[in-house]
């Protein structure tokens, strides 16, 4: 027998509805690219993300096209993120941390039809404007006294207030299909090409639904809102859906993600909670310490896209009473799979017990199921101790890449993270190495294989390996190590210079060591795990010696 519940798909515009609805009075505060802090209210934001639908659809944007961004986090960005999920398109968010080179393959790969970009983002649009042919128009994310005059005549450059102003917000949302896609994100490219992961109306929706719990990120109406996190990747972990579903403030940082800025924000509006990667926030506690400040309003920050060091989350705790929900997730996953949210019995924990479990990654959101697989694909038991490859299932998991006929990578229907784990018997989880050779830097994944082939393109150049190297602020940074050919006087800083223009600036390593010979197995694959074993330390012991210097410009001989 079949229920007798009413049926209504799940929809990323379901969310603005809700909150024009319920919370229309909401407010919004953004720090805008033109300098100054913009207000106004869920109302405001939907009246207008009306207006800017029937903008897309005079553009000729079809439904299931795709829609690209680059931008920072403000109100404009967020009626996108409704106007082109809601009226039927796809909301691809471009990373402008990447390299030109893979942004324009992003953009091409996706077809996106329209660009809106923010000001600060314009050298990069001048440069893709003559690399990608897919676009038809440009959209500068501003008003018309703030417009570009360089490419102000171009006839595929158009004003974002000029495109509101021209349509009204008569404009209902379309009844869509909740598995329809909603929106588009691709991973940083760490072997090969960018994989797109296309999210649906419901995987978003159910999304929502998890990260706003209680053990999740413990979000209502009563929060004020501040996603550090950026909106050009995985959708600011889902915060901008979030904050329609509950009905929380926000307020959006902008360009302007220094401590001094963070800090005068938070306590300017009063934020309660916060999200972002643990370098943003040591940035922030260094600039609240410099001042003997405090935080009067926040009292949660959510952590992740690396491993939060105890000593943050100490400080967070012990000196200024911010709780501190130690997170992981995936551009896969949407993002979020486990939050680090006590249980019942181990809220009494103290001291180095207390910092113990929050070290860990945490436990499974509902809607995420978890498993740890040995060698031989047999699940390994939940000790604590037992580690093995981390495979993850679930209603917002990717399940194959966008626009590839390669075979999906799941498992028996689970996806394989790449990460190496164990799980305790309470079923928190911790990451305790990475069965690919990536680095993640500030949150952000670097590909040490494409460094390494441009390094070997230097032809002073026999052989180079990239891999992660501890750093005290970053959480990790690549260092390369490169054998020469023989009387080669080749420097690190030479080679540095090389690899200038050749990857994104951030990927550039901060220190060459020239070596003799670099270990191989039995294949000739280089073996990487050696000379981490070797080198994992090699930032942390070099700043500490030099006082705090630069290692970047350090050759070093092994």
């Amino acid at each position: 027998m079949q229920g007798l519940m009413m049926q209504q798909p799940l929809l990323v515009a379901s969310l603005l509805m809700h909150a024009e609805r319920h919370h229309g009075e909401q407010e919004i505060v953004s720090r805008r690219v033109e300098g100054d802090i913009h207000r106004y209210r869920y109302r405001d934001l939907a009246q207008r993300a009306r207006r800017l639908a029937n903008g897309l659809a005079a553009l000729g944007i079809a439904p299931g096209e795709r829609v690209a961004t680059l931008a920072w986090n403000g109100y404009r960005h967020m009626e996108l993120y409704f106007a082109v999920s809601g009226s039927g398109a796809v909301l691809h968010t471009l990373n402008p941390r990447l390299h030109i080179d893979q942004v324009s393959y992003i953009i091409e790969h996706a077809e996106d039809r329209v660009v809106f970009f923010d000001l600060s983002f314009l050298p990069l649009i001048e440069s893709l404007m003559k690399r990608v042919k897919s676009p038809k128009c440009f959209v500068a994310m501003t008003d018309r006294a703030h417009m570009p005059k360089a490419l102000g005549h171009a006839d595929a450059l158009l004003c974002y207030e000029d495109l509101i102003d021209r349509h009204d917000d008569a404009f209902d949302w379309p009844m869509l299909d909740e598995n329809d896609a909603s929106s588009l994100c691709y991973t940083s490219g760490t072997t090969g090409n960018p994989k797109g992961v296309l999210y649906s109306h419901r995987s978003t929706v159910l999304h929502t639904y998890a990260a706003a719990l209680p053990d999740s990120l413990n979000c209502s109406a009563r929060d004020v809102i501040l996603p550090v996190v950026p909106m050009f990747h995985v959708n600011a972990w889902g915060l901008p859906y979030i904050a329609c579903m509950v009905g929380a403030k926000l307020v959006f940082p902008g360009p302007a993600l220094d401590g001094k800025s963070l800090y005068e924000l938070i306590e300017a509006e009063q934020v309660t909670l916060s999200a972002g990667v643990p370098t943003v926030w040591q940035g922030l506690l260094s600039h609240v310490a410099e001042r003997g400040g405090t935080f009067s309003s926040m009292r949660r920050t959510v952590i992740g896209g690396a491993a939060c060091p105890t000593a943050m989350t100490s400080k967070f705790q012990e000196c200024y009473q911010v709780e501190v929900l130690h997170a992981w997730g995936m551009t896969e996953l949407s993002p979020v799979g486990t939050v680090c949210s006590f249980k019942g019995h181990q809220s009494a924990l103290s001291g180095e017990h207390r910092y113990a479990v929050q070290a860990k990654q945490g436990r499974s959101v509902f809607g995420i199921d978890m498993k740890i697989v040995g060698p031989d694909g047999a699940e390994v038991p939940w000790d604590g101790h037992a580690t093995g490859d981390l495979l993850v299932r679930g209603p917002w998991v990717a399940r194959q890449y966008f626009g590839t006929d390669d075979p999906p990578p799941l498992q028996d229907g689970w996806f394989p993270t790449g990460d190496v784990a164990k799980i305790d018997a309470d079923g928190f989880m911790q990451i305790t190495d990475r069965s690919k050779d990536v680095i993640k830097s500030g949150g952000e994944w670097i590909s040490s294989a494409d460094i390494e082939n441009v390094a070997s393109r230097h032809p002073e150049v026999t052989m180079a390996a990239c891999i992660a190297a501890r750093h005290p602020k970053w959480d990790e940074r690549p260092l390369l190590l490169i054998v020469t050919r023989p009387g080669s006087t080749l420097t690190g800083s030479e080679l540095l210079a090389f690899l200038d223009g050749k990857i994104a600036k951030w990927w550039r390593p901060d220190a060459v060591v020239l070596v003799e010979s670099i270990p191989l197995g039995a294949t000739g694959k280089v073996l990487k795990h050696r000379l981490r074993e070797q080198y994992a330390n090699y930032y942390v012991t070099a700043l500490t010696e030099r006082s705090g210097s630069s290692a970047a410009s350090i050759t070093q001989h092994e």
